[in-house]
């Protein structure tokens, strides 16, 4: 369903993606690793289509549409959805409102309390959008807005940061309905991309794949838990050593 080829993308004249080949089917979810800086949140709001990132180079192929230069618009409407990282405070607009426009019949009024309810955030809907929220109320009010989209491609920049221990399985088992986890894979419409820093998350979610990014490039993929645990023994500089291409290897 997304194919990535040779993707080369500059911010503000300077390139920060050298060359990304990566690609996901429907029903799989894949985690990307990374340092800080290493170009992952660029990687994803480049696929999610913000125009402050400029494709220079290479394809994004999504549902079998090349969408490399389409809106941001045009892919939500695809069916491409993120949850950020650090999402901004809107003030003025009640999240109730967001919650409704997100949702694809606009009339149910009793979805979206249905959905705060799941996310435990009805005390929240008539508040302004992440005003006041906590990390993990933040990250909530993410999810219950993706899951009124119900998007088929879904994007999480770190869903675990900023999240304590007892939010994050909250957050865990509302991934895991957002990518349809409980039907097999050839059940499911949905896949992922995740972008972590920690892996805390596959404590949660589990994924399919794994790669790293480091200065730009994937620089190599595997079993995303084979891979955490070795950035956990070895370090990303270890990773930066690495000359294995191969997807059968592991740094």
């Amino acid at each position: 369903m997304l194919e990535i080829t040779d993707l080369k993308v500059a911010i503000e004249g300077k390139e920060i993606l050298h060359g990304v080949n990566l690609s996901i089917k429907s029903g799989e979810t894949s985690v990307l690793f990374g340092p800080n800086g290493s170009g992952k949140t660029t990687l994803l709001m480049t696929i999610m289509g913000f125009p402050r990132y400029r494709v220079t180079g290479g394809s994004i192929s999504y549902q079998g549409k090349d969408v490399t230069h389409a809106t941001l618009d045009e892919r939500a409407r695809l069916g491409i959805g993120i949850s950020f990282q650090r999402p901004p405070v809107v003030r003025g607009v009640k999240t109730r409102d967001m919650v409704l426009a997100s949702l694809k019949d606009k009339n149910q009024t009793e979805m979206v309390n249905s959905l705060a309810g799941k996310t435990d955030l009805l005390d929240f809907l008539d508040r302004d959008i992440n005003h006041g929220f906590s990390g993990g109320e933040i990250k909530r009010s993410e999810l219950m807005q993706l899951l009124a989209q119900q998007p088929e491609m879904v994007l999480l920049d770190e869903p675990e940061s900023g999240v304590d221990l007892e939010n994050i399985s909250l957050i865990g088992r509302l991934i895991n309905e957002l990518l349809q986890k409980s039907s097999p894979m050839h059940g499911r419409n949905s896949m992922g991309l995740i972008i972590t820093h920690t892996g805390h998350i596959l404590e949660y979610v589990n994924a399919r794949n794994g790669y790293i990014m480091l200065d730009g490039i994937i620089s190599c993929q595997g079993d995303p838990r084979e891979i955490l645990n070795e950035i956990k023994a070895r370090g990303y500089e270890q990773c930066a050593k690495c000359t294995f291409r191969s997807a059968q290897n592991v740094c």
